[in-house]
């Protein structure tokens, strides 16, 4: 059994910056475990996110800030 892409990865790149993705997507990401990402997000590594409901989702345009830091 293969693991599916995320729908929200495979069109990230044409997600407006004030869309909102799961956690799951965020780890793909950044390469990374989803317990990683809470935990960087604890420790403000990368945006914090944000509570719908029961439902926590990292805002798009914050993640692609992070993805891409500024050059100095």
């Amino acid at each position: 059994m293969t693991a599916s892409l995320p729908k929200a990865l495979a069109n990230f790149g044409v997600l407006p910056d004030d869309a909102h993705i799961d956690v799951r997507t965020v780890a793909a990401l950044f390469g990374c475990s989803v317990p990683t990402i809470y935990r960087r997000a604890r420790a403000k590594q990368i945006p914090a996110p944000r509570k719908f409901g029961s439902s926590t989702r990292w805002n798009v345009g914050e993640i692609r800030g992070a993805l891409m830091p500024k050059a100095a």
